[in-house]
């Protein structure tokens, strides 16, 4: 180490691994930079409060800061979350997107609430790995083993609740997925510093955009243009199960406890989320589907710089690797493919409970056996044994429905379309691990100069 680095002043990394530089992390904190929220979380030993590297509050000696990969890590020891900044509502550290190895995929099933549900042992099976195993190698990576990071997601959830609607708190506290009023009461007291009564502040009268809806402010790492994913959506809807009308996109969601609705729209800084949920308990699964079909947690910076400015910067995502593969087959082989699914939905799909204007089913259930907290390669496995299944399909709902960045799916459109950008051709090697956005990209750019897609955009790009 240089002298100068030498003499100057770091924060300490404890524990777990912070992927940012020490002199990136000290730049971010220094001028506030959202970009890196989500990616590391600071502490400051003297108020025992940890924050986003983009809070206002005004800084800290290095000497007291601790910087931690994850939220949870800074709880365990000691920390309480900023009531000014809210660190614990932070984008989701981007990191996860592009990890397959054992942390990746447990961090993205605790997010989907597979803890609450199945335990820790359900974890550690679906992983395949001993629960040992997984807590050892979550404390190493995130600073946390599972019961904590579920835990701090159980905070969040009851925050959210809190803040946005008018629950009773008893109904809160289930609804995040504690076991008793009592152990509620002391977790939110310890992580938030404040009582839950105390932390609800004053709820807008009833629970805010409609009977029986949540209304969230959905975090994302700028720079986003919300409008592209949601477009994208909107332009594939299918009649029953889904709604655009220009600015808010609306689906209907199966759920692990029921079904619900999504509406989603800009709000100018973050994304507007409305859910309409049977059973509450589904609120922290609803919202990662959420963050995943507009793909908020990408590292967008990190795309632009390793990927051509025709590249695209989302790959919009889906709530349902067996509806997707449906309409993938049925788009690639049909000009009707959206009439011909809006029949499927009438005729067989689920009716809703409390129908959100235009969407009143949720898809039929399909793909027996195609779980979407599988990992990708065994999804991929998955997917190329089933009929009528080739490349193609199986690389379209690997991008989206199982969140893999780095797909290239090498058919006719996406060739002609490198031989035109790339003059000549190139080797998509080079943009590892970002493959998924530069497919995504050539698809536009030749659906742009010569291609209408024949089936409607429901199974293509």
């Amino acid at each position: 180490m240089s002298d100068a680095r030498q003499s100057r002043a770091t924060p300490a990394c404890h524990p777990g691994t912070v992927t940012v530089p020490e002199e990136v992390a000290q730049a971010a904190m220094e001028s506030r930079d959202p970009r890196f929220d989500g990616w590391f979380y600071v502490a400051v030993t003297t108020t025992g409060i940890y924050c986003r590297p983009s809070c206002p509050a005004v800084m800290p000696k290095p000497a007291n800061m601790r910087l931690y990969p994850s939220a949870a890590a800074a709880q365990v020891n000691g920390f309480r979350a900023c009531r000014r900044c809210r660190p614990e509502v932070s984008p989701g550290s981007p990191e996860w997107n592009t990890r397959a190895d054992i942390v990746g995929r447990a961090m993205r099933l605790i997010a989907d609430g597979v803890v609450d549900r199945e335990g820790v042992t359900g974890l550690a099976a679906r992983l395949g790995y001993s629960v040992r195993q997984v807590h050892r190698q979550l404390v190493a990576e995130v600073g946390a083993g599972p019961q904590a990071l579920a835990r701090a997601q159980r905070v969040q959830t009851a925050r959210l609740l809190l803040e946005n609607t008018s629950l009773p708190v008893a109904d809160v506290a289930f609804a995040a997925g504690f076991a008793s009023i009592r152990q509620f009461n002391e977790t939110v007291r310890q992580l938030c510093g404040v009582t839950p009564t105390r932390l609800r502040g004053e709820p807008a009268g009833g629970p805010g955009g409609g009977p029986g809806a949540v209304v969230l402010r959905l975090a994302y790492r700028p720079p986003l243009d919300v409008a592209g994913p949601l477009s994208y959506l909107g332009a594939r809807a299918v009649e029953g199960i889904e709604d655009y009308d220009g600015v808010t996109y609306r689906r209907s969601l199966s759920l692990p406890h029921g079904t619900g609705v999504a509406a989603l729209r800009d709000g100018g800084g973050h994304v507007a989320c409305e859910l309409h949920l049977d059973d509450l308990r589904d609120l922290p699964a609803a919202v990662q589907r959420c963050r995943r079909m507009l793909d908020l947690d990408a590292d967008r910076e990190a795309i632009a710089q390793a990927l051509p400015p025709w590249a695209a910067t989302s790959v919009p995502g889906h709530p349902d690797p067996g509806e997707l593969v449906v309409r993938a087959v049925l788009g690639r082989r049909r000009r009707d493919a959206r009439r011909r699914l809006a029949a499927l939905v009438r005729e067989r799909g689920k009716p809703l409970t409390a129908p959100v204007g235009r969407v009143t089913h949720v898809f039929p259930p399909s793909c027996p056996g195609l779980d979407r907290e599988a990992g990708r390669q065994e999804a991929r496995e998955r997917l190329l044994a089933m009929p009528g299944v080739g490349a193609w399909t199986a690389g379209y709902v690997l991008m989206r429905a199982y969140g893999d960045p780095d797909v290239f799916v090498a058919d006719l459109r996406a060739r002609r379309a490198l031989h035109r950008v790339c003059r000549g051709g190139g080797d998509p090697e080079r943009w590892r691990p970002w493959r998924s956005y530069a497919t995504f990209g050539l698809w536009a750019q030749e659906r742009n100069a010569t291609y209408e897609p024949s089936g409607t955009g429901t199974g293509q790009d």
